[in-house]
């Protein structure tokens, strides 16, 4: 996993961002150390409930924000058919399948389910399916109809803040995307500790929560995201997704929602 950080320096992160300070193997031996969690209790009366019904419910396939055809001519909608109808919802059902094994784990919310899985870099079983059903739904509403150009307001305050401008963001995030090596994910986050903005590169399913930070926008790397569009031409995905999809309304509601956590300090007034 790497790291462009607001110094613009290439860094991997230590393990001092993992969150979870207890390992998840170890809360899965024992009920009594899921209680510390909030978790044991919501547990208990899961499966009580499940005694008493035979229907249980796991997690479903969200649909995009958007007809399926909505981003052509830069995202077809043969693409989307294949990405989020097959390819999304096999990590659902393949999911909802290890869950329906494990009575700890049903009726966490997606998040809890993600950090307690990667199990502080070992990650159980189910790690993987939850957190490419998380990482999907996230990138479909990182996109819009009619997106790309600027952001605007405090996130390209804070962006210009970070990274000197947002062209030097945008060059920096296509950078790392064609650098990137094999599937995997690429971030533009909001780091708790440091309060800065950052852009992460994951490999296969691994997502930032994982190390805490916020994520802001995200672009999937894996070759079934852009293959029925572009072949194994990722240079024209990646910048197709800047230049035309890429939702920076999205982005802006997240980073404002974010800031309810990290305090920014004021935001920098532009000079006349």
């Amino acid at each position: 996993m790497n790291l462009v950080s607001c110094s613009s320096n290439y860094s991997p992160l230590s393990s001092n961002f993992l969150v979870p300070t207890t390992p998840p193997s170890k809360i899965l031996k024992s009920s009594n150390r899921v209680s510390h969690l909030g978790w044991g209790e919501r547990r208990d009366n899961l499966c009580n409930n499940r005694r008493a019904s035979k229907t249980v419910a796991y997690y479903g396939l969200k649909t995009p924000p958007y007809k399926l055809d909505a981003l052509e001519p830069h995202m077809s909608r043969k693409t989307l058919e294949v990405h989020w109808g097959a390819h999304h919802r096999g990590y659902v059902d393949a999911l909802n399948k290890q869950l329906a094994k494990n009575d700890v784990l049903y009726g966490c919310t997606m998040d809890e389910l993600i950090r307690l899985t990667y199990n502080n870099g070992n990650p159980l079983p189910e790690f993987n399916n939850a957190a490419q059903v998380w990482n999907h739904d996230f990138f479909w509403e990182s996109m819009q109809p009619g997106g790309g150009e600027m952001p605007t307001l405090g996130l390209l305050q804070q962006i210009d803040k970070d990274f000197g401008s947002f062209a030097n963001f945008k060059e920096k995030f296509i950078e790392q995307a064609l650098t990137s090596f094999g599937s995997g994910w690429l971030w533009l986050v909001l780091k708790r500790e440091k309060k800065c903005l950052a852009i992460v590169k994951t490999s296969n399913a691994i997502n930032p929560l994982v190390w805490n930070d916020i994520p802001i926008i995200s672009l999937d790397l894996w070759e079934h995201a852009y293959y029925l569009d572009h072949k194994n031409d990722r240079a024209k995905y990646v910048n197709t997704f800047m230049n035309h999809l890429v939702s920076w309304n999205a982005a802006a509601a997240r980073m404002a929602r974010a800031q309810a956590f990290v305090n920014l300090g004021e935001p920098k007034i532009p000079v006349a």
